[in-house]
């Protein structure tokens, strides 16, 4: 069942969904994981009623955080922002659907960051129970 996973991420990493810019978002917030370096930027068109109506990503990084951030931006449209405000590493780590090490917790979880950040307007934590200062070997790569 893993190698099923690894294709979808595979999949999303080289042809991401919802990848590029806005020209007006509404809400717009970029991060990054200091211990690799992946980036990401999440810019959101909300409707009146707080829906999230269109949104789009860019970035580099490893397959992990690209595959995340393309995986949860299909989830999340439709959703409205408060909604969004609750999701938890859990919503993220079922959409990758392996298991994610210590190492690429921070690059999985990413994009939850980025889009809560975008959703308050301002930089969020790392998710509860993500490990702190646990650089990938060999500064980076796919390790799954």
């Amino acid at each position: 069942m893993d190698d099923l996973y690894r294709e979808e991420i595979l999949s999303h990493y080289k042809r991401p969904h919802n990848w590029g810019e806005l020209d007006e978002p509404d809400l717009e917030f970029e991060d990054f994981n200091p211990l690799c370096g992946d980036q990401l930027r999440v810019q959101l068109k909300v409707g009146e009623d707080g829906t999230i109506e269109d949104l789009r990503f860019d970035g580099h990084g490893c397959a992990i955080s690209q595959a995340a951030a393309s995986m949860a931006s299909d989830e999340v449209k439709g959703m409205k922002v408060d909604q969004l405000l609750k999701l938890d590493r859990e919503f993220v780590l079922e959409l990758l659907g392996i298991d994610i090490s210590a190492t690429r917790m921070k690059c999985a979880l990413l994009s939850l960051k980025v889009l809560k950040g975008a959703g308050l307007g301002h930089e969020v934590e790392w998710e509860q129970g993500t490990p702190e200062a646990v650089a990938p070997p060999n500064g980076g790569g796919a390790d799954f």
